[in-house]
């Protein structure tokens, strides 16, 4: 299903200690984390971001540590997806396993300013940017890691294998 967002684009290299400061590492709850989301990054950053708003980032984002609550934060800020050149391996997994959708668009980034509207389509692979006019087109998500995202994560995708298994 399509869905659209307004972008906050941020630029390479930002880490998973921008994305949520260790010292903000003391709970789990998803929506507390977002209130600190990339507050490493520009304090009070959270505070311009809406429900359904999207992330474009520049080259490897989510580099540095493992922390699983980078994709958290920023599922608990309202992102509904983050764009971007490229990933951090292990950021990318994580985000996957937490439920919230990355989708690389290389050098195609560039065609994504701060404050543009997109329309996402991961079922079609499409891209548009509603305020240029420019449209991009990705890889489709393969079933695996949408229906990680439909699902929230794989805790819950776990979760609900289990039940349907009676157990």
């Amino acid at each position: 299903m399509a869905f659209t967002g307004k972008v906050h684009k941020v630029g390479a290299h930002i880490d998973t200690d921008a994305i949520i400061p260790a010292r903000f590492l003391v709970t789990t709850d998803t929506k507390k984390l977002g209130e600190a989301c990339m507050e490493g990054l520009e304090p009070g950053w959270v505070n311009r971001v809406q429900e359904g708003d999207i992330i474009v980032a520049d080259r490897n984002f989510g580099c540095g540590s493992s922390r699983e609550h980078a994709p958290l934060a920023i599922i608990g800020a309202g992102i509904k997806a983050v764009v971007g050149h490229s990933f951090a391996r292990i950021f990318y997994r994580n985000s996957f396993n937490m439920g919230l959708m990355l989708l690389e668009v290389g050098d195609e980034v560039e065609k994504i300013k701060d404050g543009d509207q997109l329309e996402i389509s991961p079922e079609t692979g499409v891209i548009r940017n509603l305020t240029s006019g420019d449209e991009i087109r990705i890889p489709v998500l393969s079933s695996m890691m949408q229906t990680l995202i439909d699902k929230g994560g794989m805790v819950n995708y776990v979760k609900e294998q289990l039940k349907e298994m009676g157990e």
